[in-house]
């Protein structure tokens, strides 16, 4: 005797694969097309593989990364030496290419070659290429060489297709720029006319600046400062020469910073905001029709007649949803199959269909009800009188308040002198208590509940609560060691014990609902940051072409008197040297990334000192487009508000009428709402 193998499971169809692959990009919001033939698809299904995504960024990172180790450097790479970079990056674009090329398998040729998002990651290989050969062969030739292709390294970061969220808000806010030109270009107006009447007021007074420099005499050394002001970077110190002559020439700035910093940015944030809220509203209904369109190709490949209408039938309704989320549970694929088989006909109609996509996108937290393991190795203990007791008192809102006070208290000793032995002690109390709190909860509370995946807080608490008690021990430990310096170890126990005040938070409903959202929204952010990152990165490419060791940072124990100008005799007795600002330099992208985080807020007069004073427009030039065009444009957080702010007669055509469009319709990739303005 012997039981049967189970038949082998026939392999899904072609047809399913293609409509399974339309329900997909319909769910993540993708507009690729794709060939549909078996082999395309398959190859298309490998293309978006998670595995393959993960690699193509752990590329893009490594790629963006070599610039910490290219000269200007900070760290040296032990091994190859100075073509270890090259090498690498020749890598990086063996993989770009092949990733590429996987791309051309499964595009149709006519829409690839018309992509410009191809042409311009092909264009930059090939430049790369050729400015790595050319470095290369000054650098065997001992001739200084600059490698002018590496602010190239974001495009690779903004045109593969997995950047498609980075790539639509460069999209919206380029939409913008022609709308906002004449508000900038009338701002850069006033300043230019209060510049000359500066000129003309203060010039021929023979006034002179903190540094004994002539005061207002060059118009365009008058405009650069007139825009800072504009940024309040340089107030009042821009002002009192002027003002120690006369108190009335204080009007003159007042009335500056009114029109230009108040009401003006006002105006043009107002006008900036709106325009690219008109451009991203687009942008989502286009997403919107385009998922639609894909859900009704999908339902075309799978419909089949019964009765008066086309329905898909439920095994193939099943069979798709399992090929397109497989990690998702039975009871969880069911309770789809309900929302879009209502009436329970075995079959789900068109309109039911098209929500399919939605549908998936709906977090589901499946509850497995798990009886508490002490109740299960000791019932009659668990459930005695004084464990009831506890279990209530935990469960009761009177716990979270008394721990509240205790987390208050804790605050008032954390700011005491630590150099007291009783604060000390009272350290180790707090400690106690806290670790009473999570196992009174554990008792209370089903561990694996406790500790699910949506428990942010339980998690946080717990980790926080542990290494507070690792790196306590740990440098209580070490403090008996007189040989042993455990500062560092010290600096972590402090920003511990204070990162455990956060937990007040949790116990504030509003302050929860804020914390929250913020968690939610942070994959978005993702976008913001990218945007960030891509000008950064270019703007710390080419500052270091320009600045590169014309700044130096010299340690405080150094005796040379070079320290007291920056290294550079041109920075000697300014206010940037005094400042002692000599490590805000461009000498390696690291610094430079922090130079460029002090830009966006204030500025860096020296470095037109010690180059030409054009070198302002770089500094103007980044603080138009990082602070002007970005921040004030937060795509992440203004995508959330207006998918739910769209009204329906606003997203294009309806419902009904796409459902009503034949499989042979013809749609446009990027279609065009009249009334999107």
């Amino acid at each position: 005797q012997f039981e049967p193998r189970p038949l082998a499971k026939a392999p899904p169809s072609p047809g399913l694969l293609q409509a399974a692959a339309y329900v997909y990009d319909a769910q993540y919001n993708r507009n690729i097309p794709f060939e549909t033939s078996p082999k395309a698809v398959r190859l298309y299904y490998l293309y978006n593989h998670w595995s393959m995504q993960a690699a193509t960024y752990f590329f893009i990172f490594v790629d963006l990364a070599l610039a910490l180790f290219e000269e200007p450097a900070v760290y040296l790479l032990p091994f190859l030496g100075k073509y270890a970079t090259s090498l690498v990056e020749v890598l990086c674009l063996l993989v770009f290419f092949g990733r590429l090329v996987h791309f051309a398998q499964v595009t149709p040729r006519s829409v690839f070659w018309k992509d410009t998002k191809n042409i311009c990651i092909m264009i930059s290989i090939l430049v790369t290429l050729i400015d790595l050969i050319v470095y290369g062969a000054l650098r065997i030739s001992a001739i200084r060489g600059i490698r002018w292709s590496r602010p190239l390294r974001p495009i690779f970061l903004i045109n593969f297709a997995e950047s498609r969220q980075i790539r639509r808000a460069f999209r919206s806010i380029r939409n913008t720029l022609p709308e906002i030109t004449y508000v900038f270009l009338l701002f850069m107006f006033s300043v230019l006319m209060f510049s000359l009447m500066a000129l003309k007021l203060f010039g021929d007074r023979n006034l002179k600046t903190v540094e004994g420099s002539p005061y207002f005499t060059n118009y365009l050394e008058i405009v650069f400062n007139m825009y800072v002001l504009v940024t309040t970077a340089n107030s009042p110190d821009v002002m009192m020469p002027a003002y120690d002559f006369s108190w009335w020439y204080c009007l003159f700035f007042i009335v500056y910073v009114i029109i230009n910093t108040y009401i003006f940015m006002s105006v043009f944030l107002a006008v900036v905001y709106n325009n690219y809220r008109k451009h991203l509203k687009n942008e989502i209904r286009k997403l919107a029709y385009m998922k639609r369109r894909k859900m009704i190709e999908a339902f075309n490949l799978l419909k089949v007649k019964e009765g008066a209408e086309f329905v898909v039938k439920e095994d193939q309704w099943k069979h798709l949803v399992k090929l397109v989320a497989p990690d998702i549970s039975t009871s969880h694929r069911e309770l789809l199959l309900r929302i879009s088989d209502e009436e329970q006909k075995g079959c789900v109609d068109k309109k039911s269909f098209v929500r399919l996509a939605d549908l998936l996108n709906i977090q589901v937290i499946t509850i497995k009800l798990h009886s508490h393991p002490l109740d299960i190795w000791f019932p009659h203990v668990y459930n005695s009188t004084p464990s009831l007791c506890i279990r209530s008192m935990v469960r009761h809102k009177g716990f979270v308040w008394m721990y509240d006070v205790i987390i208050l208290i804790n605050a008032v000793f954390i700011a005491l002198d630590e150099k007291n032995p009783y604060i000390s002690y009272a350290e180790w109390v707090f400690l106690c208590l806290y670790i009473v709190e999570i196992l009174l909860k554990l008792y209370t509370y089903e561990p694996r509940n406790f500790f699910a995946r949506n428990q942010f807080w339980n998690w946080f608490d717990t980790s926080i609560i542990i290494a507070a008690l690792i790196a306590t021990v740990l440098n209580t430990a070490l403090r008996s060691v007189t040989i042993y310096n455990s500062q560092q170890v010290l600096d972590i126990v402090f920003i511990l014990r204070v990162l455990r005040l956060i937990r007040i938070i949790d116990s504030i409903q509003r302050f929860r609902v804020i914390m929250n959202t913020l968690i939610n929204i942070m994959p978005t952010m993702l976008t913001f940051g990218g945007l960030v990152l891509v000008v950064y990165y270019i703007f710390s490419i080419v500052g270091m072409e320009i600045f590169q060791g014309k700044v130096k940072f010299f340690a405080g124990n150094t005796t040379t008197p070079h320290a007291l100008y920056c290294g550079n005799p041109a920075l000697k007795d300014s206010t940037f040297a005094r400042a002692k600002y000599c490590k805000n330099n461009f000498n390696n992208i690291a610094s430079s990334f922090i130079v460029l985080m002090e830009l966006t807020v204030v500025n860096q007069c020296g470095f037109a000192l010690v180059t030409h004073q054009a070198a302002k427009l770089y500094f103007i030039t980044f603080h138009i487009v990082i602070v002007i065009m970005i921040i004030k444009t937060v795509d992440a957080l203004l995508q959330r508000m207006f998918e739910a702010e769209i009204p329906p007669e606003e997203e294009g055509p309806s419902l009904d009428e796409i459902l009503n469009l034949s499989p042979n319709d013809a749609y446009p990739k990027n279609p065009v709402f009249d009334n999107a303005a």
